[in-house]
């Protein structure tokens, strides 16, 4: 729940279960002594008081994640228990000054800890709440030794929920470690895709594939083969035109539930910023413009689940897409085009 609560906390989560999720996303990182650890990414200078920290102060390094330069502190440079000393930061605090005050309040959790929370939360539940988890940047932490997909598994077999009927998917922006996965679990897997560039080990491979080439048949084919499912960026599914402004639906779901994979886009934000232009209301960046016709447009092109940052908004849109008791639209929100499709069924 990161649009009110510090993403990947504690309150988050349980404020996202509270509100009616079906699921919490966890991303994952590793520390150096090869525990995972949950956040947005590796590099944590900007989510967390690490840099006012003189005892880290060395730890500043410059590295090369995914091909991309980046200088900071990382996690896999701190034991778990260095880590535990650090506390929570907004992410994004210009866009979400409601949660600039929360600041040094929360620790890092580890991926245990969340699968706790989740299944604590699930008691005398009739649906439990599930763990939809992101390995992040699988192929670079690999090459430091560091197998995301081999803690992760020791995760999961410890707790006992490496099964089938466990509310527990794995998501990844690559496609080799979904692969290696395949045959250690029946877990459902996820192939991220976003709106540009490609998997880091497609790239490592001199592959050159891209996300853009994944969502064509044969490629979806090829992905049908080790995944159940696609997480596209949502731009993948309804394009946006010269102005920003949703416009023509893709052919991405279609294709996708043809095969038999299911489509969970990501991500779903309240903020003007993240809104189409004919969404907004305002000019206010950090406001919140017409975010349930953004929703509506999704459902009406048949995805399957999204991800979202606000979830009591998911919950609203997916009960009035379910229920057909949609509210009057707003000029700026007859503007879009959409297409009829399935029924939703997550939200985060």
């Amino acid at each position: 729940m990161p649009g009110e609560r510090l993403e990947h906390t504690r309150p988050s989560y349980l404020l996202a279960i509270e509100q009616g999720c079906d699921y919490i996303e966890p991303d994952v990182v590793a520390t150096r002594d090869g525990v995972l650890v949950v956040r947005h990414e590796n590099e944590i200078s900007g989510t967390t008081d690490v840099a006012e920290h003189p005892e880290f102060s060395d730890r500043k390094v410059s590295k090369f994640i995914d091909g991309v330069p980046y200088t900071g502190w990382f996690t896999e440079d701190f034991t778990l228990e260095e880590i535990k000393t650090l506390r929570v930061r907004e992410r994004l605090p210009q866009l979400r000054p409601q949660n600039i005050p929360l600041a040094r309040r929360e620790q890092i959790l580890t991926f245990d800890e969340v699968l706790t929370i989740a299944q604590d939360a699930s008691v005398g539940r009739d649906e439990p709440i599930g763990v939809y988890v992101e390995t992040k940047h699988p192929t670079y932490f690999a090459t430091i030794g560091l197998d995301l997909n081999d803690l992760l598994i020791a995760d999961l077999e410890r707790r006992g929920v490496n099964h089938d009927g466990t509310k527990i998917v794995i998501q990844s922006m690559e496609t080799a470690n979904l692969k290696a996965l395949r045959d250690r679990t029946p877990l459902v897997l996820i192939q991220l895709m976003d709106r540009q560039g490609a998997p880091y080990d497609l790239v490592a491979a001199r592959d050159p594939r891209t996300y853009w080439s994944m969502r064509k048949p044969v490629e979806l084919q090829k992905i049908a083969a080790y995944a159940d499912g696609i997480g596209p960026n949502k731009s993948q599914v309804i394009k946006r035109d010269v102005l920003y402004r949703l416009a023509k639906t893709t052919k991405l779901v279609r294709r996708a539930h043809d095969l038999g994979l299911v489509v969970h886009i990501w991500t779903m934000r309240n903020e003007n910023n993240f809104l189409p232009t004919n969404l907004r209301l305002g000019r206010d960046k950090a406001a919140h413009g017409d975010a349930l016709g953004e929703y509506l447009a999704f459902f009406d092109a048949g995805v399957d689940g999204v991800f979202s940052d606000f979830t009591a908004t998911a919950v609203q849109a997916r009960e009035a897409w379910l229920t057909g008791q949609r509210p009057e639209p707003t000029p700026s929100r007859a503007r879009h085009a959409s297409a009829s499709g399935s029924t939703p069924r997550h939200s985060r």
